[in-house]
């Protein structure tokens, strides 16, 4: 079955790792990228966003579509990347989940099947 793990970056977040000297934060990315390596035969995709301010969102409720810069919502909390895996169920998806070392937050959703 395919999930979808949505990597969610908080204000905090960004925070930490903006205050954090380049050692830091290089061996921060570094824990990342192992976990890419430790899961890739359970990754079918994987991309890392560009920032929340460089999105265009389109309104399509009523009327002519309304385009705006940014994204949908102003908030506290911004999709950075996304990885879509392959396992067995939603438990193994947890599992792999559990392991992410990054940004504090992530949201797990079955993807269709086509």
């Amino acid at each position: 079955m395919k999930y979808v793990l949505m990597f969610v970056e908080t204000e905090q977040f960004a925070a930490d790792l903006a205050a954090m000297d380049d050692a830091e934060r290089e061996r921060t990315y570094g824990r990342v990228w192992e976990w890419f390596a430790e899961h890739a035969d359970q990754i079918t995709r994987h991309v890392h966003l560009m920032p929340a301010e460089t999105a265009t969102t389109m309104r399509l409720d009523g009327g002519a579509p309304v385009v705006t810069d940014g994204p949908f919502v102003e908030g506290k909390e911004v999709v950075s990347g996304f990885a879509e895996i392959e396992v067995d169920d939603l438990d193994a998806a947890l599992r792999v989940a559990r392991a992410w070392p990054g940004c504090p937050l992530v949201e797990i959703r079955p993807v269709a099947s086509t």
